[in-house]
């Protein structure tokens, strides 16, 4: 029988996301090599040493969709090596098609990555059953690695129901999910899975999805974490230790980090004189070079530039993300003192 390395008891706690640090030249498309092997090997020692409960690599803002395959297999094997099994890595291999994201599975099976972020190929938008059948097969040909679903979409170009969700909890290698809104169909969707896959909310999100399911909500994301994980470790403990009133205080803060991040609808709102549109309904549009620049401005981990295609963004909401960094950094130095 395999050995399955990431199980679904080891989903609790913070999974922090971690960008794919950049060189210098990195938004030129004529550059051959734009991975930052020594802050790759930093950053990924510092989220470990610093108390996250797991890495994960490669989503988004890990600008999956950019790195060649070199940079891809490079960043993998020193985020796995700077670790050396402090916390369990969760590779992100996905790609277009299954073959490729097979391989690149086995590739981060065999540098010693406990997981994978798993996205499913989004050339065209696959079927319910295909959805299935893509998720079996490649927890068939890798059974060495637990897989968190990665649950976005808008990326992905299909909403996973609470009925495939319920088909998906039958693969045993299943163990988690990097969810996002929590809300009806996200409760719905745990009860489908029950005690097999961990839904996991956004950090902010949380306090709320752990008063919905308490027993069902024992681990969250975070690419805040890459601003400094101590907000959304000191909100953990607090969860973890039933302190309802500090975990809501922490939710609180976290969330007046994210204001700038996240503009709100209504007459605050800011607009981009470009393209006279609210900047709310950009965020799909520049998520990576938003996340990078929020990340910038926290200076706890150097993400470098944006790779192209996606380094072309509006620098007013750039600086607004980085703003938002500073105020997740400042919170975190808040926090060490108190």
């Amino acid at each position: 029988m395999v050995e399955q390395r990431l199980l679904y008891e080891d989903v609790e706690g913070i999974f922090a996301i971690m960008p794919t640090p950049a060189t210098e030249d990195a938004s030129d498309p004529a550059a051959e090599y734009t991975l930052d092997t020594d802050e790759a090997e930093r950053g990924a020692r510092k989220l470990a040493d610093d108390g996250v409960d797991a890495i994960m690599i490669n989503g988004t803002f890990g600008e999956a969709a950019t790195l060649t395959e070199e940079e891809w297999r490079d960043f993998t094997r020193i985020v796995v090596d700077a670790v050396d099994g402090d916390v369990p890595v969760i590779a992100g291999p996905t790609t277009l098609n299954t073959r490729d994201t097979i391989r690149r599975m086995k590739y981060a099976r065999d540098v010693g990555a406990d997981g994978a972020l798993l996205g499913r190929p989004m050339w065209l938008e696959l079927s319910p059953e295909a959805t299935v059948e893509f998720h079996r097969q490649v927890a068939e040909a890798v059974p060495e690695l637990g897989i968190i679903v990665y649950h976005n979409p808008p990326a992905f170009k299909n909403r996973l129901t609470p009925e495939l969700w319920r088909e998906l909890a039958e693969i045993p290698q299943v163990v988690g999910a990097k969810y996002g809104a929590v809300d009806v169909g996200w409760r719905d969707a745990v009860e489908q899975v029950g005690d097999k896959v961990q839904l996991m909310p956004i950090e902010r999100k949380w306090y709320l999805a752990n008063r919905l399911a308490p027993e069902r909500a024992n681990a969250a994301w975070s690419g805040s974490a890459s601003c400094d994980p101590l907000p959304a470790l000191r909100l953990r403990d607090a969860i973890f230790s039933d302190d309802d009133e500090r975990a809501s205080e922490l939710n609180h803060l976290i969330g007046e980090t994210n204001r700038k991040f996240y503009p709100q609808v209504g007459p605050e709102a800011v607009y981009s004189e470009a393209m006279n549109v609210r900047h709310d309904d950009l965020y799909g549009l520049y998520t990576i070079a938003l996340q990078k620049g929020r990340i910038e401005g926290a200076g706890y981990i150097d993400p470098g530039p944006v790779r192209p295609p996606y380094h072309v963004a509006p620098e007013e909401l750039v600086e607004m993300a980085r703003s938002s960094g500073r105020d997740w950094r400042d919170l975190a130095n808040d926090l060490r003192v108190t």
